[in-house]
């Protein structure tokens, strides 16, 4: 017998029992509901139902697999007074993200040739890969602080970037209430990976508009077909992962002296107004602003590396950011009146039109929502509509794993892979290192996409189409 029973057009829920203080609803649309296995993923939404303070009710969005503690894919919303706060529902990648750049070049107009001299001049510039440092190392080493409390002004202002560049970040490239003193000497030695995209699923994509579907917010966005993009998913890496693996613990350990049952140690939590709350809320913090400069460092590398193969100045190819945002956050906002804190992971911030939160440029559309599919298949570019508000202004931050990275690598064969892959060009020859990360492994992104433009919660602008990706060997 299912969980899940129907709640409306792609939209399933699961009613309050047990120690649940709130529903749960997931949203799929009919081909995904057909193909779903309820997996431990709708437990761990059960699980987060479970916890005190917590706003009815838990989401799960189309893209959900199991994860630790909150399932990635997941919302949860919680009293700003009253509510917890859990590390584990944030997540390791804290402000795992993406950020999109436009070009002046037509796609056409690059051969294959063209193409590698490209990607191998980015790989040269911005290491990938598990455990792998930056080439900034002094400089961080120097500004390390600043940079964690600053975010992306202090990266423009040391010449990184483009001072237009923060009109187009979430947040303007800076979340307040960072504090280094909240952070372990652990966590602080893998500082040093700003400015890499490590592995799993982070990448450099260079692609093109495959089709624009909304022309009045494309125009806004500055995309039109045929155009030339660059996608930049990565978050803050080893520096996130070890935030939250210390406040995991730490929140497990205090716990029991605010008499909170846990419904399991990946749903470690502490009231959000404790000292813990709120050292973690600094430290995760510190993490957000070091995820957003890591990105904009990488697209400064990807801009000196156009210049390095086209010659002359960088603006010469356009290279304007469209926007970044992140997917693995708590972040305190008001909905409806009501104060809470929102914790997405593997979910994305999504303002519909008129929000006044948006960019000033963004205002009348609402901001791009970048929806990156897996390697290999489309992109997508989207805008939340107003109805968002009932899933806390959220929507999907990918299309989501139907086998996991041990099931892909030992399911699908390099010749599968390179199949799928097409004329897609990947950096390296090792594509037994990227099984785990092939397409196959993932929900079809058409159908994720579909599950909330279906319904009016959001509506395409453009989808977007791979020619050449910079991957990391290993798994974050």
């Amino acid at each position: 017998m299912s969980l899940l029973e129907p709640a409306g057009n792609n939209c399933y829920r699961i009613r309050r029992q047990g120690r649940m203080k709130a529903d749960v609803v997931v949203y799929l649309n009919r081909q995904l509901f057909k193909s779903f296995a309820e997996d431990q993923s709708l437990q761990q939404l059960m699980d987060a139902a479970s916890l005190d303070g917590v706003i009815d009710p838990v989401v799960g969005m189309p893209d959900i697999h199991s994860g630790f503690g909150l399932p990635i894919g997941g919302v949860m919303a919680m009293d700003a007074e009253q509510g917890l706060i859990s590390a584990g529902a944030v997540g390791m990648d804290i402000n795992c993200g993406v950020r999109l750049l436009r070009t002046t070049i037509e796609s056409k107009s690059l051969d294959k040739e063209a193409l590698r001299k490209l990607i191998r001049a980015i790989e040269k510039r911005v290491p990938s890969g598990v455990g792998r440092k930056s080439k900034h190392e002094a400089f961080i080493d120097a500004h390390f602080n600043t940079i964690i409390q600053e975010g992306v002004p202090f990266l423009v202002d040391q010449g990184y970037g483009r001072s237009e560049d923060l009109e187009a970040i979430e947040d303007g490239g800076c979340t307040t209430g960072a504090d280094p003193a909240a952070i372990s000497g652990d966590a602080r030695k893998r500082g040093l990976q700003l400015s890499t995209i490590g592995g799993g699923n982070h990448f450099i994509e260079l692609g093109y508009v495959d089709t624009v579907f909304d022309r009045e917010a494309a125009g806004i966005y500055g995309l039109s077909e045929g155009m030339l993009t660059v996608l930049i998913h990565t978050g803050s890496r080893g520096f996130g992962h070890q935030i939250c693996t210390d406040y995991s613990a730490l929140m497990k350990k205090k716990a029991p002296g605010y008499k909170l049952d846990l419904p399991s140690a990946g749903l470690a939590s502490v009231p959000i107004n404790s000292g813990t709350g709120k050292k973690y809320f600094s430290a995760m913090s510190c993490a957000i602003n070091f995820a957003f400069c890591n990105r904009q460092w990488i697209a400064d590398d990807v801009r000196k590396a156009f210049s390095s193969v086209f010659g002359g100045d960088d603006r010469s190819y356009g290279l304007d950011l469209i926007y970044d945002l992140a997917h693995n956050t708590a972040r305190f906002e008001e909905i409806g009146g009501k104060q809470m804190l929102i914790h997405r992971k593997g979910a994305t911030r999504a303002l519909a039109p008129g929000h006044p939160e948006n960019p000033g440029r963004y205002r009348a559309t609402g901001h791009p929502v970048l929806i990156p599919g897996s390697m290999g298949t489309a992109s997508y570019v989207v805008r939340a509509e107003p109805g968002v508000n009932k899933i806390y202004n959220s929507v999907n931050h990918g299309a989501g794993r139907v086998l996991s990275r041990r099931a892909a690598k030992k399911e699908i064969s390099v010749a599968e892979l390179k199949g799928r892959l097409s004329e897609v060009l990947v950096s390296g020859r090792n594509f037994k290192a990227y099984l785990d990360e092939a397409p196959q492994a993932y929900k079809d992104i058409e159908m994720v996409i579909d599950t909330f433009t279906e319904i009016g919660l959001s509506s395409k602008v453009a989808r977007l189409l791979p020619l050449a990706v910079l991957k990391g060997e290993g798994s974050d």
